[in-house]
């Protein structure tokens, strides 16, 4: 497995020192949980991001929106009908 140094100011290095060993987990298993969570709360949007062309089409619609040319929702279900 490859290994990664990451730098961690000695205030939050103290504190991870006392959460592990309160917890009796090592250090690094901490890190790599909350690694995995941070990952998971992003994967979402990662997974979104990669549909090509979604990003193009979401800056385009916040660009409309920011300019005030949005339809309102009764406005556009009497244009689709419904």
């Amino acid at each position: 497995m490859n290994t990664a140094t990451i730098r961690i100011r000695e205030d939050k290095k103290n504190m991870l020192k006392a959460i592990s060993s309160l917890e009796n987990k090592k250090m690094n298993d901490i890190i790599v949980d909350l690694i995995d969570e941070y990952i998971d709360r992003h994967k979402e949007t990662l997974e979104l991001l990669a549909i090509p062309g979604l990003y193009e089409k979401i800056g385009r619609a916040s660009k409309e929106f920011k300019e005030k040319r949005t339809v309102a929702l009764k406005n556009a279900r009497k244009k689709m009908g419904n």
